[in-house]
């Protein structure tokens, strides 16, 4: 079964949401916005984190009840914390580093749906980027950001093995991100 979208023509239209269910287990593609390129895109982030919390909720409740597994992958555009991005400092003004966002981000992962951030659930200390700018040598120095994440409710936590980030080869400025799960 395949979904496409979250219910909301704003974003719908953007391709930003694709769910595909294989018995109970559900995988989403998800692409939030970025909200670098202006004030505007950065309000339509934020409309977009207010906007799709009830959803995340409602695969969260099917996940606690039992009826789903879900990870819920891609392109999220936020850094949870220090450790996620090369200048903490810097970056608290910009797109992605946001307070507001951040703490949005990682409520989700502490309230009622407790979605698990699989890299941060292998690696609790690790320091590894799944993104970096091309302006001038952000990925020759590892100054870099980790926006691109598999989340996994609860129910799942156990089935994670092991992860890893291909920087190299460059394919795109983001880098490949997989999970191996038993």
């Amino acid at each position: 079964h395949l979904v496409e979208g979250f219910g909301n023509p704003e974003f719908d239209a953007e391709g930003r949401y694709i769910q595909a269910d294989f018995g109970r287990l559900t995988v989403v593609s998800l692409y939030l916005p970025s909200g670098s390129s202006s004030e505007e895109r950065q309000l339509a982030k934020f409309r977009f984190l207010e906007q799709f919390k009830p959803k995340l909720e409602q695969l969260a409740l099917e996940a606690k009840a039992g009826q789903r597994e879900v990870l819920l992958c891609g392109d999220w555009n936020i850094v949870r914390s220090a450790l996620d991005i090369r200048n903490w400092k810097s970056n608290q003004k910009n797109s992605g580093c946001l307070p507001a966002e951040r703490d949005w981000f990682n409520q989700m992962c502490v309230e009622e749906g407790g979605w698990v951030d699989a890299y941060r659930a292998l690696h609790p200390e690790g320091q590894d980027y799944t993104w970096w700018s091309n302006r001038g040598a952000a990925r020759a120095n590892n100054v870099g950001w980790r926006i691109d994440y598999q989340m996994v409710s609860p129910n799942l936590k156990a089935a994670l093995r092991d992860c890893s980030i291909a920087a190299e080869p460059k394919f795109s400025d983001h880098a490949p991100f997989t999970v191996d799960y038993r």
